[in-house]
């Protein structure tokens, strides 16, 4: 049986308790040459932990004795570089580092981890340091000083690891995006976190450090520490790092085929299996390169393989509650000025998402940009792993696109609550929603779309074809990953079908549930000649044969007679496919037909 290391980013009992490691050792010689101090940008739960306990455990003096256990199979265990177990390692991670209350209290949280820190390193390494650390309760920087010191007069050096170092000024920053104050305090003028890094600066200056290796999400703190220290490397964007966190296609393949076998199923389930898991997980790329492969989620990865080697089956549940908070990112900037403008681009897979380069500057001066240019906002979204880059244009400029249905699924909710704010509203469309699953009867979520999202839906800000706003709305009432592999612009034969719901492989044991593909056309009320209360004041009868709504309807039908050959060739369950055409009138009413 395979031990995931799931939540688990400790490199020490990863390689000594035999958990599944993927090697990624063969980047360390890179990552020497590249820079002595290094800034590496990764979404939340991407594997960024495990790769500094790596570094740590690879780098750090104490742990020499250890290193044909912990690396003689590995790549970088066949050929160790010369800095190999030479260094005393310093690790701070900044998670740890709570953001509430002012100034006074950030600087002391943040100080008390610090001390922590260093109190565990001088415990740790107190056999070769000749010169004690002192540690000074209110100055976590002279305590820096003092370890710093005390390592360079003991004749080594340090190696500093910081994780997260951009998480309590993120936290500011989303909590309140117009609380400038304590974010300025923190980070301008001789602001503490800058200050920090000034100090690590004049360390490695003077051979006190020989190396530091940063991880973050974003680089929101970057641009505000610059003067303070400008030193440092980012390799977030460089090709040769792009799969240094992450899970490739073929590293799955071959752990599905472990778990197939030891539940004596059939290895043709491999391709069925990656295929919900690529559409769910994939599509991650941290670079410009598009011939690089696309990365996993290796957290979702790992969750979804141990529940299928422990039961046998895929989870019911494809989002695994630890990335929940990530919708509160998206919440971020839909609750912008111009937030949900932006959302909207984002789900209109017709028209790219261009962008001409990734904003990396979220400092203070900033902050009113990020509230209103979507470039800024795009670039966040990026950064927080909820937009990936998908290709480059003819132009050179990147197209930013959601990765996967896991992340669609927290845009999709996000703009259900904005559309839907009442609590029973969102109950009535679940409940709706449910019985068409089961019915394929459409007509009561239609009379909802036009009672409740049409008000909404109507006043948007949408750049594009009404037809776009009419398929949203279904779609973020319809949007269900329990059930459904939900493709929006799913590509059919060649073609694009508006909306398809196929029910997920392991789901489809339960026989009330429907395969389901819509098609959407837009009528305005200026092409059938007709008033907003004329139309209100017809019957769906007469307005479904008026000449234009029949044009409409019967080339949403034709395209659909195409999509159930091809759907019902792949699937092989007629029966359960159900192919409706739906044709809204303005927003004032919708009308559908059943293929």
């Amino acid at each position: 049986m395979i031990q995931f290391p799931y939540g688990i980013s400790d490199f020490h009992l990863i390689r000594t308790k035999g958990y599944l490691y993927l090697d990624r050792t063969v980047a360390i010689p890179d990552l020497e040459t590249v820079g002595r101090q290094l800034v590496f940008l990764r979404p939340r739960r991407f594997g960024k932990s495990l790769l500094l306990s790596t570094l740590a455990n690879y780098y750090d003096l104490y742990t020499a004795d250890e290193f044909p256990t912990l690396f003689g199979d590995l790549a970088i265990g066949k050929n160790p570089t010369a800095e190999c177990n030479q260094y005393l390692i310093l690790r701070w991670d900044f998670s740890k580092v709570s953001a509430q209350g002012d100034l006074a209290a950030i600087t002391g949280n943040l100080f008390r981890h610090l001390n922590e820190c260093i109190k565990g390193f001088a415990q740790k390494y107190q056999a070769i340091l000749k010169f004690p650390v002192t540690v000074y309760a209110e100055d976590a920087l002279a305590s820096f000083d003092s370890l710093a010191n005390s390592v360079k007069n003991s004749g080594h050096t340090l190696y500093l690891l910081v994780d997260e170092y951009d998480n309590f000024a993120n936290e500011i920053l989303t909590s309140d995006p117009h609380d400038r104050v304590r974010y300025h305090d923190l980070l301008e003028g001789e602001g503490v976190l800058k200050t920090l890094f000034k100090v690590i600066k004049a360390s490695a200056s003077e051979g006190k450090i020989s190396r530091v290796f940063i991880t973050g999400v974003s680089p929101v703190v970057l641009s505000d520490m610059t003067s303070g220290y400008n030193v440092a490397t980012s390799i977030y964007l460089d090709e040769r790092f792009n799969a240094l966190c992450g899970v490739t296609q073929d590293e799955l393949t071959l752990l599905l085929q472990q778990i197939l076998q030891v539940h004596q199923q059939d290895a043709s389930k491999v391709v069925d299996i990656l295929d919900v898991m690529r559409r769910f997980y994939n599509g991650y790329r941290f670079c410009e390169v598009l011939t690089l492969p696309l990365l996993y989620n290796p957290t979702l990865s790992f969750y979804c393989l141990r529940h299928y080697q422990q039961n046998g089956d895929m989870p019911r549940q494809m989002l695994d509650g630890n990335l929940a908070m990530d919708a509160g990112r998206i919440r971020y900037i839909a609750n912008l000025p111009a937030g949900m403008a932006v959302i909207d681009q984002i789900l209109d897979e017709t028209h790219a998402t261009p962008l001409r380069q990734l904003e990396t500057r979220f400092g203070v001066e900033q902050l009113q940009r990020v509230q209103h240019d979507p470039a800024y906002m795009l670039s966040l979204l990026y950064f927080f792993g909820v937009l990936t880059i998908a290709d480059v244009d003819g132009m050179g400029r990147l197209v930013l696109a959601i990765p996967n249905l896991v992340i669609r699924g927290l845009y999709v909710e996000q703009l259900k609550e904005q559309t839907l704010p009442r609590f029973e509203d969102q109950q009535t469309a679940q409940h709706l929603a449910e019985n068409f699953y089961q019915t394929a009867d459409l007509q009561p979520l239609v009379e909802f779309v036009e009672n409740k999202y049409f008000a909404v839906f109507s006043n948007r800000d949408y750049r594009w074809s009404n037809e776009l706003t009419v398929k949203t709305a279904f779609m973020t009432l319809l949007f269900n990953d329990l059930y459904y592999i939900m493709d929006s612009e799913a590509v059919i034969q060649r073609r694009y079908s508006d909306l398809l719901m196929i029910i997920r492989p392991n789901m489809r044991r339960f026989p009330l549930l429907k395969d389901i593909v819509l098609e959407f056309k837009y009528v305005s009320l200026a092409d059938a000649k007709l008033t907003a209360k004329q139309v209100r004041n017809q019957s769906r009868e007469a307005l479904t044969a008026l000449p234009v709504v029949q044009t409409a309807m019967q080339a949403a039908l034709a395209q659909l007679q195409d999509y159930r050959q091809a759907l019902e060739a792949k699937y092989r369950q007629p029966e359960r496919l159900h192919c409706l055409a739906v044709v809204a009138l303005g927003f004032e009413r919708v009308l559908w037909q059943a293929l």
